[in-house]
């Protein structure tokens, strides 16, 4: 089968194909070792030609064990073989209580191929492939694997998948059926699917990145309006002495903002109207009793305009005002989250740009009337149903309540959003992301609660997009880069790898390439992943559907992987034309 050693360099040996007919067996992407001087060196053929067989080096084997990289390169004397059944062994994985089947080995008569469960979901791990490759039956068989191993009870897990076309609903909703204590949680953007709870994110655990995202926010005028809006609505929401208080100094403030301006006396009446139409107190609103010597006046009153258009209870109106600005309440923060609904923000919105006088400055107009349209198409849109959470939760709570189901502990959420548009679907991933980072961030025990989040259509979401100019960082950037040591996990899976963020690829640890056909998707793995040759990636143009090409750090060396069928499999299946063309 072999010859002689002819050429040796630092990562490959050409070695001469005998040729009387002894390679009976295709051995190509085959693994062989070089054995000479007490030393076994594995390597892998990558090609045949010419009567050359070209092995690659991967690494040596010491004490029955498989370690990484070449150092002392065999003699041209060293006996070349096959690699033998125990030696597989030791590269495919050990069966023990961490590991778990991933697939089996083509070449080698189906060998089951196990992996060890940390070092493949402690780090962040793509999954590329075209559509039809078999990546979403592969996603669907590694967790159905995962939970199903008789040696792991995933009790504590917490699986989060966002799935663009709903495809993994079938495929892991009877996971309590490998085990009582396994749960499947269904969230839906479909109002009519009954099997599943609506999607609804509570507005007011929504930050100011989270509102930019969901406004489309283009400047920076238009966070500091954001950030004005979200404590405002929240003080308004609040019934404490000290927010009633904060209250009336907001609106005092305001009002006597508008009186010093130049507009006429109706316009000024217009705008102190307006906004005691958005937030009244007892003190501030158009009945609230002002006191006078010797009479009273209701506040309206105050604001009748005389034949010479002024008002002539403006002495007694600007006392009164004046009498509620407390300046030492400017510094004033809620200590406490209160419910507040769209509807809220609106007349939060409203009362910064009448009483910040934004809607009558030339500089800032076209971006508070921008997000004032924005908020407000927002409101009445569809889309608003999926942010009308009916009553009041901690950040805290609401987590609680994305891994439970029926009062027990869900293993994997699903969150089915094929019915939303794919900017609005863009926006929840991100917002979901980074509430979960954000979590996990505040555990007193850093990573004590692993979060493995899956993007299927990850192309769609995860980009190199201008979340960075506006907000200072793209969250799945951050997750990709600092995510890891607090425990939460992001898995890509893609048909178009070209079209995610480069940092985000180039923090992955493990990657499954099924089949990919564009040349520009393959240069970019390529070129983000400058410590794997060319060579590997290049062998997933010939793979088979549901066979995959696997490296990284959970893989001892590249492998050729075939996955096993989910059972059930996910809602992925092409359109039978035929069938759907007959009468």
């Amino acid at each position: 089968m072999f010859g002689k050693i002819v050429y040796i360099s630092d990562n490959e040996a050409h070695v001469q194909r005998l040729q009387d007919g002894s390679m009976s067996t295709n051995i190509m992407n085959m693994h062989v070792i070089f054995e000479d001087e007490k030393k076994k060196i594995l390597g892998e053929v990558e090609d045949i030609s010419d009567g050359i067989i070209k092995i690659r080096f991967l690494g040596e084997i010491v004490n029955n064990r498989f370690v990484g990289g070449v150092i002392r390169k065999p003699t041209f004397n060293a006996n070349l073989r096959l690699i033998n059944r125990d030696e597989v062994a030791m590269l495919v994985g050990e069966d023990n209580d961490s590991s778990f089947i991933l697939g089996v080995s083509p070449l080698y008569d189906d060998y089951p191929i196990r992996v060890d469960i940390n070092d493949l979901f402690s780090s962040h791990m793509a999954i590329f492939g075209n559509s039809g490759s078999g990546k979403s039956c592969g996603v669907a068989r590694i967790l159905q694997n995962v939970f199903s191993n008789p040696k792991l009870l995933p009790f504590k897990s917490n699986f989060f998948i966002f799935d663009a076309y709903g495809e993994y609903h079938n495929a892991l909703m009877d996971v309590s059926r490998i085990n009582p204590n396994l749960n499947f949680k269904f969230y839906t953007t479909n109002v009519n699917q009954t099997d599943g709870q609506i999607l609804n994110l509570p507005v007011w655990l929504l930050d100011i990145d989270d509102m930019a995202l969901l406004l489309r926010s283009e400047t920076h005028s238009q966070l500091t309006i954001i950030e004005r809006m979200l404590k405002l609505a929240n003080i308004f929401a609040l019934e404490d002495d000290t927010a009633i208080r904060y209250k009336n100094h907001l609106i005092a403030k305001a009002i006597m903002s508008i009186l010093y301006t130049n507009q006429t006396a109706s316009s000024k009446r217009n705008d102190v109207f307006q906004i005691l139409a958005t937030c009244s107190t007892d003190e501030f609103n158009l009945e609230a009793p002002v006191q006078g010597i010797g009479y009273t006046r209701k506040f309206r009153e105050c604001f009748t305009i005389d034949t010479a258009g002024q008002f002539p209870e403006s002495i007694l109106m600007t006392e009164y005002v004046t009498n509620h600005i407390d300046e030492s309440l400017d510094k004033y923060e809620p200590t406490e989250i209160k419910y507040y609904t769209l509807e809220d923000l609106e007349k939060a919105l409203d009362f910064t740009l009448i009483s910040e006088g934004l809607l009558h400055n030339d500089e800032t107009y076209s971006d508070a009337i921008t997000l004032k349209v924005r908020l407000h198409s927002l409101t009445i849109s569809e889309n608003s149903r999926y942010l009308r959470y009916p009553s009041f939760i901690t950040m805290e709570n609401y987590i609680a309540t994305l891994v439970s189901v029926n009062g027990k502990k869900a293993q994997i959420i699903n969150f089915n959003l094929e019915d939303v548009d794919d900017w609005f679907a863009k926006v929840v991933v991100k917002i979901y992301s980074k509430m979960l980072f954000n979590f996990t961030k505040r555990l007193k025990q850093r990573a004590s609660i692993p979060f493995h989040i899956f993007v299927e259509e990850a192309h769609r979401y995860v980009q190199n997009d201008g979340d960075v100019e506006l907000i200072g960082y793209n969250i799945f950037e951050r997750v990709a880069k600092e995510g890891r040591k607090y425990g939460i996990i992001l898995n890509l899976i893609s048909q178009r790898p070209v079209e995610i963020s480069e940092t985000v690829i180039s923090q992955c640890a493990n990657f499954l390439i099924f089949k990919l056909n564009h040349p520009r998707d393959v240069e970019y793995i390529t070129k983000m992943l400058p410590n794997i040759s060319a060579e590997i990636v290049e062998k997933q143009k010939s793979l088979q559907p549901g066979t995959c090409m696997a490296f990284g750090q959970a893989f001892k060396v590249p492998m050729i992987v075939r996955m096993q069928m989910p059972n059930p499999a996910p809602s992925s299946s092409s359109c039978d034309v035929v069938e759907r063309w007959k009468v």
